[in-house]
Formats: C-alpha cells, structure tokens, sequence
C-alpha cells in the first residue's frame, strides 16, 4: 500500500493521478486509476481457487463473482486507510488534494505548511490502525456467522485487514511506518530531511529484506520459488525501494526550495530612466557597483532592461548618443518580486512571472534593486553532487 503524499510546495504541486473520479472526501476527490483494473483482475483470480475449494458446487461464474466481492470489499478498505489519512490531516490543518486507488493499494496527497512530528506521527499511523480496526470487525462478524462461503470472506478479509495493517506499520518508507520512524528522528534531530533520509534507507532495507526472505526461504527449505512469488517479491521489492527513494529525493527538493532566497540570488542592478542613454547607464551601473541596468518609467515602474550583449555590440564612442531603449528587453507588466520572498512563496512567483519573462526585476520597500533571472533559481533547486 502506498503512502500518504507530500507535495515540495504549492508552485510545484503535480495535477494529480489519472483517472476516473468516483466521488468525492473531505473536499478532495476519489480517483480509481486504470492501474486499479489489473491488480482486481489478478487478486480475483488468485483468490477464486480458494473461494472454490470452500463452495466446491458453485459454477466458475458464481466462483469469480464471489473472489472479485472479495477484492472489492479489500479495497474497499485501502480507501477506508487512506480516508483515515485524509481526514486525520484536514483535521490537523493541512489541504488534501486526492485519495487515489491504484495499481499498490492507494495514497492520499496533501499539502501544507503546518505539520509537526506529532501530527506527521497521528497522520500516518491512523491508516493502518483503521484496518486493524476493520479486521477486528469482520472477525467478530464471521464468528457470529455459521462457516460458509460468506463466514470465509469474513475471515479472509480479517486477515488481509490484518496484513495490511501491519506490514505498513513495518518501519521504512513509503509505509506508515517509515512516517512514524520520520516523525521520532525529525523529534529527535529537529531536522525533517535528515529524519526522512534516515527513514529513506530503513526503507530500502526493508525492500532487500522482503526479496532475501521471499527467495531465500524456500531456497533454505531445499526447494527453489516459484515464478509467480519471484515476480511477485522483485515488483513489491522494487516498489518499497522505489518509494523510499522517491521519498528522500522529494524531501531533498523540499527543503532546496525551503532554501530559496530572492534576496540572495538577484543580482545587484542600477536604475536609470526611459530618456537615459546608454552612457547613463554605464555611469548608473558603475557607481552602484552593479553589473545590470534597469530602465523605470515616469512611475517608478521597471519596463525593461539592459541587455549586455547589445550594449556589448554598441561603439563606446557611440555611447553617450544612444538610447537606453534600444538596447533594452521588455519587462512585461508584473515581472516582479519582492526581495523578503523566500521558499515556496518565491517559487510561486518565478511559477507565475516564468511563462512571460525569464527575469524579473527585485523590489525592495518600493526601490528597485536588482534582477532576479529564472535560470538562477532553477539551478539554486539542482541536488548537488
């Protein structure tokens, strides 16, 4: 079963997973992803001998329609687990975007900036709770019941209840339980990407586990797997370790954009006026000590400014008789941002200004300091090697 999501920062949110929308939880919609069709088909055929050999005198329709029940009563409490999650989170202040079922069970996305190792903590171990919670209930249900067909789903859907609850208590991302280990060493260390590296790498430990035992077992036994548990121990393997590394790669572009400045990554910039001359904005650039230029209107509102490369090609004896203007590159309206943005708020506003203008003109308490240029920023966000 997949976690529950974190999106980097509302600039950088995904559109979400594809699918049919079936319905809608706390504000969020329920997504049934096409991936969800293939694991129903194959958990229905992998279950009906079991449903055969219980009611041995129904017909392979009466067969399968009984294990796809079974299949859809387990999903049924993915979605349970992942609405537990959701709801967990909307109560903790954070925004939940979808709950999806798919290919591994399901996830739920949600984003915000108030989460505590306390609240992260509540948020993942509600899920697996909730299905412990529900194979509870459907082994009370069976016991009441005399042993039949129905009485075996019961007791089949307690103990896949049982086993989804606690492999994802199991202490490695993308489990539940990796977000609860998160949340103990962000407590600890005060330092969520660390603690989120830290739950990374068990996670990848329990990936290698799962395949050493799955294989390993029967090799042990004096027999060898079958191809079906290979195939299927090499896709939840390469799930879990796909998943722990995707969780550390997203918490590293996190906190890369937690660490964005647009203070510290403008570059310094001098202003003169639409009527200058390139002269002007030689001397302008030369007593500010900054290495661009920034043409204002008669409002005190950046327009343009100077591109270097035309300057360059200008005669300097030219200079004192050239306008500003013609060496210039518009800044369309609202190409700016104000120097105190930082994080998520300035990758929001490189998200917005982007499409227009790769650079945008600083401003701070009214003034005009310097330029801000896209390509900066998206090279402040590269992992570094």
């Amino acid at each position: 079963m997949q976690d529950h999501g974190r999106t980097p920062a509302p600039a950088a949110r995904r559109s979400g997973t594809s699918g049919w929308v079936i319905g809608h939880a706390a504000g969020a919609p329920i997504i049934l992803a096409p991936s969800w069709l293939i694991a129903a088909v194959v958990l229905t055929v992998f279950f009906a001998p079991t449903v055969r050999r219980l009611a041995p005198v129904l017909g392979d329709v009466a067969t399968y329609t009984v294990a796809l029940v079974f299949v859809v009563l387990l999903f049924v409490s993915v979605f349970l687990h992942e609405l537990a999650h959701g709801l967990v989170a909307r109560a903790h202040g954070l925004r939940v975007h979808e709950f999806a079922i798919t290919l591994w069970g399901g996830h739920t996305s949600f984003a915000g900036t108030g989460a505590t190792p306390r609240s992260s903590a509540l948020i993942a171990v509600v899920g697996p709770l909730t299905n412990l919670a529900l194979a509870a209930l459907a082994w009370v249900a069976a016991q009441a019941l005399p042993m039949g067909l129905v009485g075996a789903v019961l007791y089949a859907a307690a103990f896949a209840n049982v086993f989804v609850g606690v492999f994802n208590l199991v202490p490695g991302l993308p489990l539940d339980g990796g977000r609860v280990l998160e949340a103990v060493v962000w407590r600890a260390l005060e330092d969520r990407h660390r603690a989120t590296v830290v739950a990374g790498w068990a996670g990848r430990v329990v990936a290698v586990a799962v395949v050493v035992w799955a294989l390993g077992r029967p090799l042990l036994d004096g027999g060898r797997p079958s191809l079906f548990t290979v195939l299927w121990t090499v896709l939840v393997g390469g799930f879990l370790w796909n998943g722990a590394t995707q969780a550390m790669t997203g918490s590293s572009a996190q906190r890369a954009v937690e660490g964005l400045s647009a203070a510290r990554l403008a570059r310094p910039a001098a202003v003169v006026p639409t009527t200058a001359t390139l002269a002007d904005a030689q001397r302008a650039a030369q007593a500010a000590g900054a290495g661009h230029v920034v043409v204002l209107d008669d409002h005190g509102r950046p327009v343009a400014y100077v591109d270097p490369a035309a300057a360059g090609a200008v005669p300097s004896a030219s200079y004192p008789v050239t306008p500003v203007l013609g060496v210039c590159v518009p800044l369309p309206p609202g190409a700016v941002v104000d120097a105190a943005a930082t994080g998520a708020v300035l990758a929001h506003e490189v998200n917005r200004v982007a499409p227009s203008s790769p650079v945008m003109a600083l401003v701070d308490a009214g003034r005009v300091t310097g330029l801000l240029f896209t390509r900066d920023v998206v090279a402040a966000l590269r992992p570094r090697t």
